[in-house]
């Protein structure tokens, strides 16, 4: 018994000191998890959150573009994931980084994964967000510079013409 309890207390730990956001919902999308992470960032408590509606805690979520990711997570056990490219963040936290990053909110990718139950039905839903912002923005000053690149050959190219 000792030791399944020691077990459960460092598990515990390591969801609240991972430097990736957990967050639990029910089927009715209340909270039932919410990790130091998401403390950090969002600036609420998990006693501030527990047990209240996400959508309540976050008005601007597009509640049925979410319900629609989440659906085939409690309904056919998979998982699902969203990316940044596909929407820059769910939860539009601040960049931590204000001094040497280049963007004003954090980019996210998500993973939705199911939590069954002893009987293999899903009661619960996992979603892990991780800050992806040093690749986005890495990624979005290669663009700008390819952009920059071909316009500088068209107009090198155009000048040989002359």
């Amino acid at each position: 018994m000792q030791d399944e309890f020691s077990e459960f207390h460092w598990m515990m730990d390591m969801v609240q000191t991972v430097d990736v956001g957990i967050v639990v919902l029910d089927r009715d999308y209340r909270v039932r998890v919410w990790n130091a992470f998401m403390e950090s960032h969002s600036s609420m408590l998990p006693s501030q959150v527990r047990e209240k509606c996400l959508f309540d805690l976050f008005p601007d979520l597009n509640q049925k573009w979410f319900r629609n990711k989440c659906r085939p997570v409690f309904d056919f056990r998979g998982r699902a994931f969203i990316t940044w490219e596909q929407r820059p963040y769910v939860f539009k936290f601040p960049n931590y980084r204000p001094i040497t990053g280049t963007e004003d909110f954090m980019y996210q990718n998500i993973t939705l994964s199911p939590l069954t139950n002893t009987i293999g039905k899903v009661d619960y839903l996992c979603m892990m967000i991780y800050d992806v912002t040093d690749i986005a923005a890495h990624k979005k000053r290669s663009e700008a510079l390819e952009v920059t690149l071909n316009e500088l050959q068209e107009k090198l190219a155009s000048k040989e013409k002359e």
